[in-house]
């Protein structure tokens, strides 16, 4: 009996977590490096897109997310001042039953907590931070901060933006910042006293929006999440505090359903919204990129996990009965696979226009993982 495929996954975040998982479901060992030294739940929402429901109810997670989420009746586009509707999406029953799964809002924690379930405690190793990565007659070395070495069948680079194993396979290149900011939080909904507000908005305005949506099944909290151009800002960092002050001063003259949320929310995270070329490639022999690391997106189609989930189950298919000899050939096919999908998202969300008026929103929302063709 052969000794099953060694992985070695770098990044424990949504894409990482999900190709672990993904991974053990086809017989493949699995051990996940992730440089944090413990899981922080950040205040953060997050919109689980139909498409990327299919691939979760796949690794089990689909009565979990639902029991923890927000079910909306849709995302609904609106004036930033007249409330006008430019765009209903709905969601609810309708689209549960055209593309086979639901459109869910959670707590971002709660999306992460939920794949961290689906791995054992023992394959993923804190305090793994990456410093290394070589080629041997076994397989591919990996150097890690805290002195660790060890060496795997292949690796997956799951590690970000700001990928490291990106960088060492195919060279550093900056990122660019775009010259907006987005503002973001969750708060407790007893804090709008009383007064109602949409299950999930996006506010349009001429050089600026903001997304308003409940996170919780029992709409008990609230998220939010701006972007508006502040081209001197150049924090990236996810837990970097903003001012509260000058949030309502950017969204000063909003329609009062959003000068009301903004007015009850206590604190706010800021960042910079950065983007990067497209690259050419993503795999070099055994090591491969999966998720942020190759096709990170800007947030406006809030589409960015959801691709590094679809990536997870596709890389699983094409990993399925594959010896060390064949990752290689693996690994140009999920890139194969996934290049052209991933690549018209980040252009279509990098455009900023998603919904704001009558969209086809079926080759998105309708896409399953586990089923959509694999390249030749």
């Amino acid at each position: 009996m052969a000794r099953p495929l060694s992985i070695a996954i770098i990044g424990a975040g949504m894409g990482g977590l999900a190709s672990a998982a993904a991974l053990r479901r086809v017989g493949i060992d699995v051990t996940v490096y992730e440089q944090a030294t413990q899981f922080a739940r950040i205040g953060a929402g997050i919109q689980i897109g139909c498409n990327a429901m299919q691939v979760l109810r796949g690794l089990g997670l689909e009565a979990r997310l639902r029991s923890q989420s927000f079910y909306p009746r849709s995302w609904n586009n609106r004036d930033w001042r007249t409330g006008e509707v430019k765009f209903d999406m709905i969601f609810g029953e309708s689209a549960e039953q055209k593309f086979g799964a639901p459109y869910l809002l959670a707590h971002r924690g709660d999306l992460h907590a939920a794949l961290a379930s689906a791995v054992p405690d023992q394959v993923v190793k804190l305090n793994h931070k990456l410093v290394g990565i070589g080629e041997t007659g076994e397989g591919v070395r990996l150097t890690f901060a805290n002195g660790e070495k060890v060496v795997a069948d292949a690796v997956i680079g799951a590690d970000g933006i700001h990928s490291l194993v990106r960088d060492i396979l195919f060279g550093a290149s900056p990122a660019s910042f775009t010259g907006r900011i987005a503002y973001r939080t969750t708060y407790p909904a007893a804090l709008l006293g009383g007064e109602k507000i949409d299950d999930c908005t996006k506010w349009w305005g001429e050089d600026r929006h903001i997304v308003i949506y409940y996170v919780k099944p029992d709409r008990s909290e609230i998220y939010l999440v701006t972007s508006q151009p502040e081209p001197e800002f150049r924090i990236e960092s996810w837990s970097a505090m903003g001012d509260v002050r000058e949030l309502h001063k950017a969204f000063a003259g909003f329609h009062r359903q959003v000068e009301q949320v903004l007015a009850a929310c206590p604190d706010v995270h800021k960042w910079a919204i950065v983007d990067r070329t497209a690259l050419d490639r993503w795999t070099d022999r055994n090591v491969t990129l999966l998720g942020d690391a190759c096709h990170p997106m800007t947030p406006y189609m809030a589409q960015g996990a959801a691709m590094a989930i679809e990536d997870a189950a596709v890389l699983s298919r094409c990993l399925d009965g594959v010896s060390r000899e064949g990752v290689a050939d693996a690994f140009r096919r999920f890139e194969a696979t996934r290049k052209e999908r991933t690549t018209r998202i980040q252009q279509t969300s990098r455009a900023n226009t998603w919904l704001s008026g009558r969209t086809d929103a079926d080759w998105v929302y309708g896409y399953n993982a586990w089923t959509a063709p694999l390249a030749a």
